[in-house]
Order: C-alpha cells, then structure tokens, then sequence
C-alpha cells in the first residue's frame, strides 16, 4: 500500500542521516497519514480517506467539500 496522502499527494521523501562525525546515510521521512472517516452533507454518505495529519487540520479548517474540490482540480482525486 503506498504511503500517499489521497487529498494532497504528500509522498515519501527521501534525505540522510547525518552523524556528528558528518557521514551521511540514506533514510525515508514518510508523511503522518491517518486513516479517516468524513461526512460529506451533500451526498448524505460517509467517505473514508488516508490522509496527512496536516489535510486533516486543513480540512477542519475550510470544510471537506472545499478541499475535496480542490484536490479534484489538482488531479489528486477522480470521482
């Protein structure tokens, strides 16, 4: 299961661990994404969506149906 946020597109970021000695190692920084239940009014239906902890306070900021829209003008979401 790839580690995608399904509004935004955030995605695995690669970098390095760097020591004090300044060697440098490959690592992962992955998104903190939560699986999660929305109500959408419009269509009277619950919808479940994995997405970062940062579209969640996102959506809770502007409305579901805002950021749904926008995610859908980006080409994150095709419904």
């Amino acid at each position: 299961m790839a580690r995608v946020c399904d509004l935004t597109g955030k995605r695995t970021r690669v970098g390095n661990n760097v020591s004090h000695a300044n060697n440098k190692t490959k690592r992962k920084f992955y998104p903190n994404l939560q699986k999660k239940r929305f109500y959408i009014p419009e269509e009277d239906s619950w919808v479940t969506l994995k997405v970062a902890t940062s579209t969640i306070r996102t959506i809770n900021k502007n409305g579901i149906m805002s950021v749904l829209k926008k995610a859908k003008e980006q080409g994150f979401i095709v419904y």
